[in-house]
């Protein structure tokens, strides 16, 4: 008989013990998908992902493994209430539920807690869901007010086990949570063209602002979400490429442009160095649709770079921070490719200097007039093109003339 003895050695116990202390220590799993991103192809809810970045619910998210996530279209968040943020949790379902699981709900409803749970364990903060068996559409209500229901209209997005999200047909308000209650600060009633003029450097944009009427509409928006705007500063306008007519663009064109400058939520700058999702709808986005007219946010050497496809301008200063509002001039007019795809913009590249006195612009094939034309600096100083067989023969002289000197 063949008795087989399990490797043992005085080095396994402690083995053994470092395993337990790991299993022991492992860090909870966080919910890892990026729901930013995963609503971006529906415009109708850029509002909704715009005030789960703003007023920091997503930062509570770290935690969670899975939710469920009862999403509101934009025309239900046009006036925030003043605690949105609480209402968004409570939005937040701390449990993936399929549509498969909506479908098979047993006759009593399920008991659901949401986000707003770990806010305040003393509050109620669970809802009901139950399916009503002659529509068999899905309600929702507050675990403590069964007559003041909402209903699933639609699933946009389900990945198992994860996430699931629903768009619901008006926004479900917790009885612990008044409305009606003032913030702790006034609003600000900022003018924002004032603001730009006393910037000393903004005046272009704060007369286009206010001429399309665009400015009025941006301080219609101090409440709820906030807004945030990049704003070209006065020398950007005069560095346009002839090419660029903004004068030229019809009076709906001008108030998208501008629109197209300005994000439907609170950024302070610290928020825009670490966005969590890069592309991001503007307030031209909710004219036209997902997709369209959004910005690229991110951070290159150093500063927030904003990327249009067609220009990448750089904010340069903060013209006004105060919560609801965030104002930064930047570097270039953001021009959107959805009304300057068709003209030839030529990004700005610093000009090389290689030798004292010597400047040489980038090699481009539009940077001369033809082929055989090459740069030479004058004694004053100024660039001249000159035809390739000159400057040959201007070369050939200087080397006869420095040859004469050395003899």
């Amino acid at each position: 008989m063949v008795i087989i003895t399990p490797l043992y050695s005085h080095s396994t116990p402690t083995l053994i013990l470092y395993l337990l202390l790991l299993s022991t220590t492992t860090p909870t799993p966080s919910f890892s998908f990026n729901l930013t991103a995963i609503l971006s192809p529906f415009p109708d809810l850029s509002r909704f992902s715009s005030l789960l970045l703003s007023t920091a619910v997503y930062d509570d998210l770290s935690t969670v493994t899975s939710l469920s996530l009862l999403a509101l279209p934009n025309s239900l968040l046009s006036s925030p209430p003043n605690n949105i943020a609480d209402i968004l949790r409570y939005h937040v379902l701390l449990q993936f539920l399929s549509p498969s699981d909506l479908r098979h709900l047993p006759p009593s409803g399920r008991l659901i807690s949401t986000l707003l749970t770990t806010q305040s364990n003393s509050v109620p903060a669970s809802v009901n869901i139950t399916r009503d068996t002659d529509t068999n559409l899905i309600n929702i209500a507050p675990s403590d007010n069964e007559a003041s229901n909402i209903t699933v209209t639609s699933c946009v997005k389900s990945i198992p086990y994860n996430v699931s999200i629903y768009i619901v047909n008006a926004m479900l308000i917790p009885t612990s949570v008044d409305i009606m209650a003032s913030e702790s600060q006034p609003l600000l009633g900022l003018n924002v063209t004032k603001a730009l003029i006393d910037g000393h450097d903004f005046n272009v944009a704060a007369s286009m602002l206010q001429a399309s009427g665009v400015s009025d509409e941006l301080e219609s928006d101090e409440t709820g979400a906030g807004i945030t705007l990049f704003i070209p500063t006065d020398d950007s306008f005069a560095d346009l490429l002839p090419t660029v007519k903004i004068q030229s663009l019809t009076a709906d064109k001008k108030a998208v442009l501008l629109k197209f400058h300005v994000l439907h939520s609170y950024y302070p700058l610290g928020s825009l160095e670490s966005i969590v999702n890069p592309v991001q709808p503007t307030l031209a986005t909710e004219l036209v649709g997902a997709g369209d007219y959004t910005l690229n946010i991110s951070r290159v050497n150093g500063s927030v770079a904003i990327n249009t496809g067609l220009i990448q301008a750089s904010v340069t200063q903060t013209v006004f921070d105060e919560k609801p509002i965030a104002i930064f001039g930047i570097n270039s007019v953001l021009l959107p490719k959805e009304i300057f795809g068709n003209i030839p913009i030529k990004m700005t590249t610093p000009l090389l200097t290689t030798l004292p006195g010597v400047v040489v612009p980038p090699e481009t094939k539009t940077e001369f007039e033809s082929p055989t034309q090459l740069p030479v600096v004058d004694g004053s100083g100024a660039t001249r093109r000159v035809g390739l067989g000159r400057y040959i023969v201007s070369m050939y002289c200087t080397i006869l003339v420095f040859l004469f000197l050395l003899v």
